[in-house]
């Protein structure tokens, strides 16, 4: 195949597995219970059965195990990798699609489309195929706590929606343990804290305790996710541009694989970092040319952004002082800070990092408390380590 031809054809697709990215709706859909998506097909229910978790696990490892082929330099069988996808993931995918108006579907259907055509490196149709899935599982984590909340007080029902997130969960488990293998971290430790909490909770009735555990859950997922995508030390920004180098194929593998993990993270960043997420998804686009890739610029990106983030959840702490959603937003805050830990921690030295952690902690305590006063003056302080930071990211 041609390099023009190529570039044509990776230019078409890539716009079309970026758009879900570019255009989707960043702000959170009402939810729906299920049954209510005009989308949820057979297979998409299955989940809520106690074999659907497992039936899923099974048939995406199977489609895993033929995409894997490529890596050996074997033909795939995409057609099978399709039937599949068509018969024990789509309806899954669907419905998430419904729920949080994504367009995953789509993008996975012409990934595959495009490696059975031979469109598509089959190696970046891999990477698309495993990250884009682990967004579904991602997805399906949150609803499946949104789920429990809005019947909270059935203990049964709680039970079983935390034991079916915990199933999903499994399925992005490697991803994280990777991560910490990488980076030195405990995030699968915390994880595993944060569903024993969750599981306390139920039982116990705080929901408070439960929003809290969610949190931690969610925030750590996207932490993993950032650490993969554009973390400098070890994320497939820095691969693929170091990569491009030496072997434009393999970087454009990294490259699919540093765009597939990030779309975990569009649209949460976009809602309140627009201008840094736009230009991160441009970076990572796969019609961009790979050897362009810039990973500080990226990496500033996602400090920029997150430290944005942070700060509009402290801002949402202080408007919802004295209430539960008061303590969550501070417990958000301070994820948010934990996520770009390394990168502070470079930005600000060690000591400094230390303080600013402390003192998110301590304004958490005071949000808890609904110490006004401690809190006001804690959170000024976070606000103003943190508008340094974004200035020291540019």
């Amino acid at each position: 195949m041609t390099s023009g031809k190529w570039g044509t054809i990776v230019l078409a697709l890539s716009l079309l597995l970026a758009g879900c990215g570019q255009s989707a709706n960043t702000t959170a859909p009402a939810e729906q219970p299920k049954g209510e998506t005009g989308q949820e097909t057979q297979q998409g229910a299955a989940e809520t059965t106690p074999q659907g978790e497992t039936a899923v696990a099974d048939a995406f490892k199977m489609a895993l195990k033929e995409l894997d082929k490529a890596k050996e330099g074997q033909p795939v069988d995409f057609e099978r990798v399709a039937t599949i996808y068509k018969e024990s993931l789509q309806g899954l995918v669907q419905t998430r699609d419904a729920e949080f108006k994504e367009t995953l579907d789509q993008q996975l259907s012409a990934a595959l489309e495009a490696g059975k055509n031979g469109q598509m490196d089959p190696l970046v149709v891999r990477q698309v195929f495993d990250k884009l899935m682990q967004k579904v599982f991602y997805l399906t984590i949150k609803k499946e706590f949104q789920e429990t909340l809005e019947k909270w007080g059935d203990k049964a029902h709680g039970k079983e929606e935390v034991a079916e997130a915990k199933a999903y969960y499994a399925l992005l488990k490697g991803t994280v343990e990777k991560r910490d293998a990488a980076y030195g971290t405990q995030m699968a430790a915390t994880i595993d804290g944060a569903f024993a909490d969750l599981e306390k909770a139920v039982d116990s009735g705080d929901k408070l305790a439960f929003e809290l555990a969610k949190q931690v859950v969610d925030k750590t997922l996207m932490k993993t996710f950032y650490l993969a995508a554009g973390a400098l030390e070890h994320g497939y920004a820095g691969k693929a541009a170091k990569e491009a180098k030496e072997d434009p194929k393999k970087a454009k593998v990294e490259q699919a694989e540093g765009w597939a993990f990030y779309q975990s993270l569009y649209p949460y960043l976009a809602k309140y970092a627009k201008e840094e997420a736009d230009f991160i998804q441009q970076q990572f686009d796969l019609s961009s040319d790979v050897s362009k890739l810039d990973p500080q610029a990226v990496n500033k990106a996602f400090i920029r952004g997150f430290a944005k983030v942070a700060l509009h959840e402290y801002e949402e702490s202080a408007e919802n002082w004295g209430q539960d959603k008061g303590v969550i937003t501070a417990l958000e805050g301070a994820l948010f800070i934990d996520l770009l830990e390394g990168d502070l921690k470079r930005l600000l030295g060690e000591q400094g990092y230390t303080s600013l952690r402390e003192t998110a902690q301590q304004y958490l305590e005071a949000a808890k408390a609904r110490d006004e006063a401690k809190g006001k003056a804690l959170r000024e302080e976070l606000e103003k380590t943190l508008r340094a930071v974004v200035n020291k990211a540019q």
